[in-house]
């Protein structure tokens, strides 16, 4: 019997969150929307309130404590994936 779409999206959103972040060479590789994601799977990961259908969509309503506030590593990573982004002219 096939898992109801919310324990789907559930278990989807588990498999990537638990992905390894792309190495700060490989940020330089990826897409704007692979770079999008890299970024967003940090905050989604620490609880943020997404407010766009897509992140919404992407990661699910989240919104919990520490409600997106990330420890020194995750905005060092954070800045990188924004350099990157900034670079390749993402929008």
């Amino acid at each position: 019997m096939a898992a109801s779409a919310p324990v789907a999206l559930a278990a989807a959103i588990a498999a990537l969150l638990a992905a390894t972040p792309a190495t700060a060479q490989e940020l330089g590789e990826l897409s704007c929307r692979a770079l999008w994601y890299q970024r967003n799977a940090v905050y989604a990961e620490q609880g943020h309130c997404f407010k766009t259908a897509d992140a919404i969509a992407t990661f699910g309503a989240r919104c919990y404590p520490p409600f997106g506030k990330l420890t020194a590593e995750q905005q060092r990573y954070v800045d990188q994936v924004r350099y990157w982004e900034a670079r390749k002219g993402c929008n």
